[in-house]
């Protein structure tokens, strides 16, 4: 018999053809992902899968709607639906919804009373950075501090979101990874000719991460002017908000900082979206279309090498793969995914 985990609205089964085990769903529903950007929801309905589950995203006379993309009088997706006068409509049979997921209008019988059955599950929304956030299973609102986002000293960027055919847990293990700049980004910032990785320290940080990584790799673009002062050593900050969202901050000179927030949607077990919020508090007159650019540019290196990692999955058995000195961040994340309950042949 297939499980069903709780939110405070109402019990959500597992998908049909889920990608995860179901022990490893069960851990993964407890957690806040972005699904969307703020900018692309507005009373038009847009579908979005978590998880292997089917959403829909919408406005209701200004407030944020996440529930299932699913009418229970014959199952028709919602995303297909309209909203008028802040109800989501049915576009099958016309059953129209409140921004509270109750039936109030059954066209084909406008004077019946209209059973309780007709509802929608709906998930607990908070707008952050830019994002559309929710659970599925918690209302407890757990979102990573980005603290650029909200200072006045900052600008804010924020690039389309980004597709990865490959799982959230490799995308986040090379967002993490220092080793690979000299090799994958060689286009982009890298330098074949500087690949050594110094020593590095990582620590717990509450539930989290904390990598501070310095080096001489600088995080100039290739044909940007180059403003670093001789012997300049690169401060990189990693924290980890598991189990699929890091902030990375680049200490620049002069007081300089870029602050990235990489956040994973599982979308499936093998399969991502991205979404990035960037601030920096330098060069805030520059073109953000070119620091768009140059941003997906990097996601396109990244990857195409996290699409063809072997195996898909990230290994949480330390013994599966051969590790280096370089990967202790990549180390420490994998245990800590071990110890928020996700199986060893976890597969997200």
């Amino acid at each position: 018999m297939v499980p069903k985990a709780k939110n405070n609205h109402s019990e959500v089964q597992f998908p049909r053809d889920c990608t995860f085990t179901p022990e490893d769903w069960q851990v993964l529903a407890q957690y806040w992902y972005p699904v969307a950007q703020a900018s692309e929801i507005t009373d038009k309905p847009v579908g979005v899968k978590l998880l292997d589950v089917k959403l829909v995203c919408y406005r209701s006379n200004g407030k944020l709607v996440v529930a299932r993309d699913l009418c229970f009088h014959r199952g028709a997706p919602l995303s297909k639906g309209w909203v008028e006068n802040g109800e989501i409509v049915c576009p099958y049979h016309g059953l129209r919804y409140n921004c509270e997921g109750k039936c109030t209008s059954v066209p084909a019988h406008p004077d019946a009373k209209i059973s309780p059955k007709l509802k929608l599950i709906t998930y607990p929304v908070v707008e952050r950075y830019g994002l559309i956030w929710t659970s599925l299973t918690s209302s407890d609102v757990q979102i990573p501090e980005f603290p650029g986002w909200d200072d006045p000293d900052y600008l804010n960027v924020l690039p389309p979101s980004f597709d990865i055919a490959g799982s959230a847990g490799r995308q986040m293990e090379g967002f993490l990874d220092v080793s690979h700049f000299a090799f994958v980004h060689t286009d982009t910032f890298g330098d074949r000719d500087n690949p050594f990785v110094p020593q590095y320290t990582v620590k717990r940080e509450g539930s989290g991460l904390l990598a501070e990584y310095w080096s001489t790799v600088s995080n100039y673009g290739k044909g940007q002017d180059n403003l670093v002062p001789e012997g300049f050593k690169w401060l990189r900050e990693f924290r980890v908000f598991p189990p699929f969202a890091a902030s990375l901050t680049v200490y620049f000179p002069n007081d300089g900082k870029l602050m990235i927030l990489n956040c994973a949607c599982p979308v499936s077990a093998r399969y991502t979206r991205l979404f990035c919020p960037i601030s920096r508090n330098f060069d805030k007159d520059a073109s953000v279309e070119d620091t768009i650019k140059f941003n997906l540019q990097v996601f396109q290196e990244d990857r195409e090498m996290v699409e063809a990692q072997t195996p898909e999955d990230l290994p949480l058995d330390l013994q599966a793969e051969v590790h280096i000195p370089a990967d202790r961040t990549s180390i420490a994340y994998r245990q800590l995914l071990s110890e928020m309950g996700l199986g060893r042949s976890y597969t997200a």
